[in-house]
């Protein structure tokens, strides 16, 4: 294959950091006064040190290389190869080398070690106002990104209109920019890093500080870019989102590339370690906890009927979503609920406490556990995304909503007491009942409407 068929290249990038070092105290007046009349020297090696690693030597770029103490590797070897068309998801824990690795393949840094190259015209957004210019107008930074993506001005003429009608910011166009929101600011980033027909598209995990509107208009417009044959580089926390766009994910652990594939075996690997979305959240301090005046939240969990914590299921077991609150002022009617969503970022379903020990009863101060049984034979396989929330009533008031804060992962069987049956072909679908059937002679069902017997249970 040409090296021209690919829009990225990456060969062995490695990005150093130098961590600081703790001052050191003086005894004596002597001692400072010595240190003083030294110090100019020493800051400019301390300077120099920040950006040379001669002391780093080439073969310590492995995980079991003794380094330097005073040293990181942001990341280290990492190589791939993007073709022209692919929409590449790069997933992995805070601080696993996401963002640093973007921040070089659009030049924003350079990488200590190794080499990437790119072919086509780049937009990125890595976070928030990327590219803006806070003193001009809405409307001038679109022509500032535009001119910088390398278009011209009948080119960005012809996006205006779609571009400020898509971020929402049509009233505050001719604002300086360092007047608007957080949320503002980034839907006309992306309005515009989107619009402006780049020929590669790389987005970090900036699309998070959206609303939620906003965020379902971003992935379809991410899904457009697809449609059109662009090659996008996304980065995101979301596995559901990963999975709906993505034809490809790469999963980085502690700066290295540790799988490449499809998203569904690779964000099966992320998951099922212990650096992805787990089947248990706590929050000890009480504090710190997801809530408001009325509740919060203390820990939610996936449980077998056994009552243990898992994190994958059979598929014709029964599973329970367990939420532990803390009711904090007696006297509210609360209603808590999941939600539910599968790895292609589709709501499956939700459900609502309704026990009827509780539904539309005011709360005494104190700690609860709800706790909702999806019954074995219902959700199909593969990962499945849990929202927890909770509610005060008359007013609807929202107490906690935690987005897709726990997953677990249902395994798929053939046999008997299974959907599938010996099926070994595709099952598709959100949801996979084990439904009832009959079957009967055809002229034996008509003889029996005819006689008006009901259908045999």
């Amino acid at each position: 294959m040409s090296t021209d068929d690919f829009a990225v290249v990456a060969e062995g990038l490695s990005k150093i950091y130098r961590i600081g070092i703790k001052e050191q105290a003086h005894d004596t007046f002597a001692r400072a006064a010595i240190d003083f009349i030294r110090s100019p020297l020493q800051n400019y090696r301390k300077y120099r040190s920040l950006y040379r690693f001669d002391d780093v030597a080439a073969g310590e770029s492995t995980a079991a290389a003794v380094a330097p103490t005073d040293i990181i590797w942001a990341l280290r070897e990492a190589s791939f190869e993007i073709k022209h068309g692919e929409v590449v998801g790069f997933i992995g824990r805070n601080g696993a080398g996401k963002s640093t690795l973007l921040k070089i393949l659009t030049r924003i840094t350079p990488p200590t070690r190794g080499r990437a190259e790119i072919r086509g015209r780049v937009a990125s957004l890595l976070e928030v106002g990327t590219g803006f210019h806070n003193e001009l107008t809405g409307r001038e930074n679109i022509y500032l990104n535009g001119t910088i993506l390398g278009m011209t001005k009948k080119e960005v003429d012809r996006k205006f209109d779609e571009i400020v009608d898509f971020s929402g910011v049509e009233r505050f166009i001719d604002t300086p920019v360092k007047r608007y929101s957080s949320g503002m600011a980034v839907r006309l980033a992306f309005a515009v890093a989107a619009h402006l027909e780049p020929e590669i598209l790389i987005v970090d995990e900036v699309l998070a500080v959206g609303d939620v509107m906003f965020q379902k208009k971003c992935i379809s417009k991410m899904q457009d870019v697809r449609k059109q044959g662009r090659t996008v580089l996304f980065v995101s926390h979301n596995m559901p989102a990963v999975s709906m766009l993505c034809n490809r994910a790469i999963l980085l652990s502690a700066g290295q590339v540790v799988m490449d594939g499809s998203p569904h075996e690779v964000i099966s690997r992320y998951l099922n370690s212990d650096e992805g979305v787990p089947s248990q959240r706590e929050w000890p301090d009480p504090a710190g906890a997801p809530g408001r005046d009325v509740t919060r939240l203390r820990s939610i969990r996936v449980v077998g009927r056994d009552g243990r914590t898992v994190s994958s299921v059979d598929v014709r077991d029964d599973v329970g979503i367990e939420m532990v609150f803390d009711v904090l002022q007696p006297g509210y009617k609360l209603l808590p609920h999941y939600w539910f969503y599968n790895e292609e970022g589709a709501m499956i379903f939700a459900s609502l406490n309704q026990d009827p020990n509780w539904y539309q009863q005011p709360y005494p101060a104190g700690r609860y556990a709800s706790t909702a049984w999806i019954p074995g034979n219902f959700l199909t396989a593969g990962m499945q995304f849990v929202t927890c929330s909770l509610i005060t009533r008359s007013p609807d008031t929202v107490q906690f909503d935690e987005v897709q804060v726990i997953g677990f992962s249902v395994r798929d069987n053939m046999g008997a007491g299974t959907a599938r049956g010996d099926w070994a072909g595709e099952m598709p679908g959100a949801v996979r009942p084990l439904l009832k059937w009959t079957t009967e002679v055809y002229s034996e069902v008509v003889d029996r409407i005819d006689h008006g017997q009901r259908s045999p249970s």
